[in-house]
This record gives structure tokens, sequence and C-alpha cells, in this order.
């Protein structure tokens, strides 16, 4: 046999190659092996065991097994054999090479003379795993609230959607989590597409579902000064606020809110009914919500849950159409059709402002939307004045004012939609919004059986209806109007 030739333990049984190719040259010709010794402890002038020179750096066997240390997560160190600490222990010297014996094994098993010992990796102890951190606890949601509040956003952050605010607009759940923060400025974040719902942009009246996570910009605003509480006034509001409970259980209230009563703060108000069920917080610090609004001058039931368990589930009676609504109105004029149905998309015309006139608009229109409702006249005075009874299905920004003066009879003392030609006042009728959320029938939050409330008139549509004969007392037809 040629002493080139490879063995059986290169080659296999077979004779084709199983493991490393044959090397070139002869036994003491043999082309050095790239990656033996690191550049930085190449010296010229040094030899090596079996007394061949140095020829130059090698560190790409350290390279090989430095990464792949570092890819079991093992210490590079420790099965580094040549570095410093462990060049010695883990490679020995390399002797000269022997004469081969004719009467040495030969086989699979058969060590090549000359040939440096290869570690088994199986033989290594392997390092005990490090045990794992044990988790720290997330702040409670008494602390969320809070730090989201106090903060107000000095940078991005990102809320998680908890269970009981499933089924809340986007807009509303921004409400709830930074009190501080103007509603006009909550629907201008999320209209510039700043706020992020799963990575995604969001509408205002998009609802959210436990385990999203929402991204919320920078807000910038500046911190108004902590103002000392005022025992007196929060009695006054707490007071207040009772006085206008028209129906009220564990669950939720059924408030009478007032002509010219905001329900909301906004651009210059501060007198709302947002802020004075700020005075009823329990002693679990829950803030009674509201779950639906009315405008500042339309007077009548307005429901407040105390609760968030039962503001979602009410939420979802209005989403569903579950809730039924009436409203009065005087209105200008008396329509043929005694009985009727409006359908129509309403559209903002100005769409950055909260308060703006809802025009109609058609099917396909830009942030336009369909509008419900179905009205009846109760009664009439003089072919001039209408009693009318509105049962909307759905419920847009002033769909009842808009509708009213779709049909060319807008509502008595409506700032916005009434614009009849040649039309006086009757003297004695007061020149004010003269609509009423008369009657409200929704499931209960808890018990799911019908809560059915009424308003009275306020003073001064009260005051109209004495002066024009008109009995509140009547059978109102809008009663047996379709449901949906």
């Amino acid at each position: 046999m040629r002493p080139d030739a490879p063995s059986e333990a290169e080659t296999g049984a077979g004779g084709s190659m199983t493991t490393r190719p044959p090397k070139s040259g002869g036994p003491k010709g043999r082309k050095p092996q790239a990656g033996k010794f690191d550049a930085g402890k190449f010296k010229p002038g040094k030899f090596q065991a079996d007394g061949r020179a140095r020829t130059g750096p090698r560190t790409s066997a350290r390279d090989a097994a430095e990464r792949a240390a570092r890819n079991r997560g093992d210490d590079a160190g420790a099965r580094d054999p040549w570095g410093a600490q462990g060049a010695a222990a883990a490679v020995p010297a390399r002797p000269a090479k022997p004469r081969r014996d004719a009467a040495a094994p030969r086989g699979p098993l058969a060590a090549k003379p000359g040939s440096r010992p290869v570690s088994k990796r199986s033989e290594a102890p392997a390092p005990a795993p490090a045990a794992a951190p044990a988790p720290t606890p997330g702040p409670t949601r008494r602390e969320q609230r809070a730090a989201a509040s106090a903060t107000l956003a000095s940078g991005v952050q990102t809320l998680m959607v908890e269970p009981d605010e499933a089924g809340m607009r986007i807009d509303r759940f921004l409400t709830a989590r930074f009190p501080l923060l103007p509603f006009t400025r909550v629907q201008t974040i999320v209209r510039k597409g700043e706020l992020r719902v799963d990575g995604k942009r969001a509408k205002p009246n998009d609802r959210l579902e436990p385990g999203m996570s929402v991204r919320v910009p920078p807000l910038r605003l500046d911190q108004p000064s902590e103002r000392p509480r005022n025992a007196a006034r929060e009695q006054d509001d707490a007071e207040f606020i009772r006085s206008l409970i028209l129906y009220e259980d564990a669950d939720m209230m059924i408030l009478n809110k007032p002509f010219g009563l905001a329900v909301q703060g906004g651009s210059g108000t501060v007198r709302h009914v947002d802020g004075l069920l700020a005075a009823l917080t329990g002693p679990d610090a829950q803030k009674p919500r509201l779950v639906h609004r009315l405008d500042k001058d339309t007077a009548g039931c307005l429901i407040v849950a105390k609760t968030r368990l039962a503001a979602a589930t009410l939420a979802k009676s209005f989403r569903s159409r579950a809730a039924r609504k009436i409203y009065w109105a005087l209105t200008a004029g008396v329509p043929r059709v005694r009985q009727g149905r409006v359908s129509t998309y309403l559209a903002k015309e100005e769409p950055t402002d909260a308060d703006a006139r809802m025009r109609v608009a058609k099917h396909g229109d830009e942030g336009a939307s369909h509008a419900l409702t179905y009205y009846a006249m109760v009664d009439q005075a003089a072919q001039k004045l209408s009693w009318l009874s509105f049962k909307p299905v759905t419920g847009r920004t002033h769909q009842l004012r808009a509708h009213a003066a779709h049909i060319g009879h807008p509502i008595v003392g409506d700032p916005k939609y009434f614009s009849v030609e040649n039309w006086e006042l009757p003297g004695g009728i007061q020149n004010r919004l003269h609509l009423l959320a008369r009657r409200i029938v929704i499931p209960h939050p808890r018990t799911g059986k019908p809560v059915d409330v009424s308003a009275p008139l306020p003073p001064h549509m009260a005051q109209s209806w004495n002066l024009l004969g008109f009995d509140a007392t009547r059978y109102d037809p809008i009663v047996e109007a379709p449901e949906a």
C-alpha cells in the first residue's frame, strides 16, 4: 500500500469516501492545516512539538469553535482548546509520527497514526442550565389607570384592552383612560391616524376586544395645576345630580337631563354631566359612566352606568337596537302624512368639527351614514305648529333635527336647522329647542328585564304645551310604529 493511500477508517468498507478526503503529500510533506494557531500567538522562530516551523497565522478553527459555542449557548472559553487557559490541558503536544507497525489494527475503529486526539462533545460535562428568573408581577388595573391619567402620555404608550372594556368605542376607551384629555383632541388623534390598534389605523367608532393593543402617540399636553378639592362644591354637584334621577339601582341610573346642560366637556364648556358625575364616585373609585349622549339643548332621559360592566352591556343594547327611544318635538307646520318614515344618508358639512351641521348626503359619499326615523303627529295647533313624536332606529348626530328639517317641518327653536321663510314665533313660546327625549325602554344590564322610564316636559316645553292646549297624557301613536 502506498503511504498516501486512504485507510479503511477514511473510506469505509465500500471504498467510497465517508469522513474526510485524503491528505495530499507524504507524511512529512503534508500541507499545513489551516486554523490551528491564533494570529496573536504566532511569533517567528518558534517551532511546533514535531519540529516543523510555524508558517503563519491560523485563526479559522478557533473562530469556528467560538461560533459553535455561542450557537449552543455555552461558554466559548470552556470549549476553546486554543485559548490561553485551556491550550495545554486540551491539546497535548503532537509527538513525532511513529513508524506504522504491520501488526497494528486496521479498520473503522483504528486511530490514524500521528493524528491529534479528538475530544468527544458528549463526554464533556454539560453546563448546568441557568435558573429562569421568577416572573415579575405586572401593575394592577388601578395602577395602570393612575399612571395613564397622571402622566398624560409623556411619550408613546401601548395600552392593553381589558375584559371589562370589551365593545368600547376607541374614542370612549381613550376618554376613559385619559380623563383629562379633551374629547376633541381624542377625535383629532384618531382622525389623523396617529392611533393604532394591533398595528392598524382605527376609526373613532371602531370597537375594541379584550387583548387588543392600542398604541397611543405622545399627547404633549400641559398638565393643569392640581386644584384642591372643594368639599362643599362636590356636595352641591352630588345633590344636583341626584335631583335629576328618574330611575336608579345598583347598576344604572336614568337622569332627566335639563335643557342647556352639556353631556360632555368641549371648547369653552366647563359644567357638564360627565364632570358632575365625578361627585358620585364610590369608595371603590368607580365613577358613573355615560352610555349615550344627548345634544346640549335636548332635554330628557339620559342613561348612566354605575359600573364598567354595566356600561359595556348597555352600550351593546344600543348597538344591537334593543333599546327603544321616543322623542317629542314641537315643529313648524303640519305634515301632510300624519305618520311616516324618513330614510336618508347623513354626513357632516365640516368633517373636522365635532358639532358641525349635518347634511343629507348620497349613498357612497365620504362620511355618509344611513339614518332611519319613524314619526307620528300627535296633535297640531291652527295648522301652524305640530306636536310630533319620533322613534329613531339609528342614532346619528343631530338625526331627528336634520330629518325634521328634511321633511319641511323643522323643530322650533333649533338654531342650526330651522330655516322657514316668513315664519314668526307665536307669542308666549320661547325661542329654545323644543326637543325632549321623552321615553326610553332598555334591557337591564344584569337581569335583562326591560327598564321603562319617561321624562317630564322641560319648563319651556311645558309652557308651550299649556299655551297651545296640548295634553301631555294623550295617547302617543308612535308606540305602534314599526320597530325597524
